[in-house]
C-alpha cells in the first residue's frame, strides 16, 4: 500500500477545512434568518417576500410579459408584497420608507 505523500495529505486537509467552513457557515447565516423572519412574525402576521431589487424585476417582468399565461399569478405575488409592505412596520428585507412610498399596485 502506498503512503500519501504530504501534499496529497495538505490538499485532504484543506479541502475538508473548506468544505466543512463553507457548509457551516451558510448553515449559520441560514439559521440567523430564520431566527429573524420568526420574530417578524411574531410581531406581525405578514411579511415582505421579497428584495428592492427582486420586485422591481418582477414589476418589469410583469410589464414586458403582458401575454404571458403567468401573469396573473405575478401581478398577484406583486401586489402582495407591496400590501404587506404598506401596512407592516418591520420588514425582512431593507426596504427605505421612500421606496416603500413610491411602490404600486399593478
Amino acid at each position: 500500500m502506498a503512503a500519501l505523500t504530504g501534499e496529497v495529505l495538505g490538499m485532504l486537509a484543506f479541502t475538508l477545512v473548506a468544505f466543512y467552513g463553507v457548509a457551516g457557515w451558510a448553515l449559520v447565516r441560514t439559521l440567523r434568518q430564520e431566527r429573524r423572519k420568526v420574530e417578524i412574525l411574531k410581531q406581525q402576521d405578514r411579511m415582505d417576500t421579497y428584495s428592492p431589487e427582486a420586485l422591481a424585476e418582477l414589476r418589469e417582468w410583469i410589464e414586458n410579459n403582458p401575454d404571458d399565461p403567468l401573469v396573473d399569478e405575478a401581478r398577484r405575488q406583486y401586489n402582495e408584497c407591496v400590501t404587506v409592505l404598506t401596512q407592516t412596520d418591520n420588514h425582512f428585507y431593507d426596504w427605505s420608507d421612500g421606496e416603500i412610498d413610491r411602490l404600486e399596485q399593478v
